[in-house]
């Protein structure tokens, strides 16, 4: 009986880890010195303590991209860019604030695809001086129109408070709850929304 239950058992946990679910963890920035691998490596743990999916950091850094439409650059990481995304049943995106907005790195990734975003969800969490709340509102607007379902609680960090010297993360232990509460949000659209790409 017990061998059965053994290998029933493991039969089941192999079924529970094929089938959870890919959520990328997108790092929006590209510039030297930037603090999204930081909040990305955060986000990450917080995460992977749940256990509800694989999570994986995405750095749009190491894919180079050039200007989209530029003639002459090297856009041979787009491949790579391209593949990476359509893994992905959602998404987190770390987005920081600048003049308002997103970066300029973040929105020419998120224009080099489209397909590969349809019907997926995501999550955002942002930091800035006022917690990256109106570069995350831009990039709700964007991830409307690429098809992206971006769910409500949004983890804000601001600059003064969840950073030491406005360099290191110390984040308050309020925004773990919140990044949890946000990933109990994407979990269920993300399941619900691959049903539609299968």
């Amino acid at each position: 009986m017990g061998f059965f239950n053994k290998l029933f058992g493991a039969e089941k946990e192999e079924e529970t880890t094929m089938t959870k679910l890919n959520i990328g963890i997108i790092l929006g920035s590209t510039r030297e010195g930037r603090l999204s691998p930081q909040v990305g490596n955060w986000v990450k743990q917080l995460a992977d303590a749940r256990g509800d999916a694989n999570y994986t950091i995405i750095d749009i850094a190491d894919y180079k991209l050039p200007l989209l439409g530029e003639n002459g650059n090297d856009a041979s990481g787009a491949a790579g860019w391209s593949e990476a995304v359509a893994k992905q049943d959602g998404f987190v995106f770390i987005t920081q604030e600048y003049n308002h907005s997103i970066t300029g790195s973040l929105k020419n990734a998120l224009d080099y695809l489209r397909e590969e975003w349809n019907n997926k969800a995501a999550g955002i969490v942002s930091y800035g001086s006022v917690g990256g709340a109106r570069a995350a509102e831009h990039l709700r607007g964007i991830l409307g129109e690429l098809m992206v379902a971006d769910v409500r609680v949004h983890p804000a960090l601001s600059l003064f408070t969840d950073f030491e010297n406005g360099a290191e993360l110390k984040a308050a232990p309020v925004q773990a709850d919140s990044v949890n509460q946000m990933l109990d949000q994407v979990i269920p659209w993300a399941t619900a929304l691959k049903t539609i790409r299968q």
